[in-house]
């Protein structure tokens, strides 16, 4: 792993890019190696997880802890929305409006269209 990232490390420098010491992070799966990977000379931080596009990525592959975030922005999203749901001035269709656009657009997976 150690030599794939000193030929990326070369091979951004050579068109130009840079790569973040400070922002790059580590994370292995079914790995049993543990020798540090270095960034010119400075050791990168091992992660157990990190966020991808929304996602959290952990080592052992699971989805619980993604699973348990999505359920928390959607819980907060129904908290945020109280004086919407309990209103009586707004239609039920209205309503289920705002749940599928607000709710079930911005905090569920993305499904493959049929």
């Amino acid at each position: 792993m150690q030599t794939k990232t000193d030929h990326l490390a070369l091979v951004a420098k050579k068109t130009g890019l840079r790569i973040s010491k400070e922002k790059t992070k580590v994370m292995r799966a079914n790995s049993k190696q543990r020798e540090m990977i270095k960034l010119k000379d400075m050791e990168l931080e091992d992660v157990h997880s990190f966020t991808y596009l929304g996602s959290i990525v952990t080592s052992d592959g699971g989805a619980d802890e993604d699973v348990k975030s999505r359920i928390g922005k959607a819980r907060q999203a129904f908290i945020t929305l109280r004086p919407v749901w309990t209103s009586t001035s707004i239609s039920v269709k209205t309503k289920l409006r705002i749940f599928t656009t607000n709710v079930k657009f911005f905090y569920t997976v993305p499904r493959p269209r049929e």
